[in-house]
């Protein structure tokens, strides 16, 4: 197996254990604040030198509803950052960035036009 192949699995683990350890800690926030119950933590992305974690949320409010909650979800960012530290064992523990998922909006855009083609095509 070459070194590459090895470095990309690791990272992806790694990413997949951040993903896992930050979707259970941010769920016991929601059950202390419920203003923050309709974000869901959809995805995970750690840079390549590992020193920044890039936490991706959905909401159905959209873009702008992600807004709204981002004031009162960075307050978190230092305690799920410690809790972080605590669970995984790792030299450095990543500075933690929150964005709003696009993703799930570009799906549901490419799904509505798949969905009027198909109509017109019957």
């Amino acid at each position: 197996m070459s070194n590459d192949r090895q470095k990309h699995i690791k990272h992806a683990q790694k990413e997949s254990l951040y993903l896992k350890e930050i979707s259970r800690l941010f769920l016991h926030i929601t059950a202390d604040d419920p203003a923050l119950r309709e974000l869901h933590v959809s995805r995970v992305k750690l840079s390549p030198d590992k020193s920044l974690c890039t936490v991706y949320f959905y909401t159905p409010a959209g873009q702008e509803g992600f807004r709204e909650k981002m004031e009162q979800l960075i307050l978190y960012k230092p305690s799920l950052r410690h809790a972080l530290a605590q669970k995984i064992s790792s030299r450095y523990t990543p500075d933690l960035r929150f964005s709003f998922d696009k993703q799930f909006e570009k799906q549901k855009h490419l799904e509505s036009l798949l969905e009027s083609i198909s109509k017109k095509s019957q």
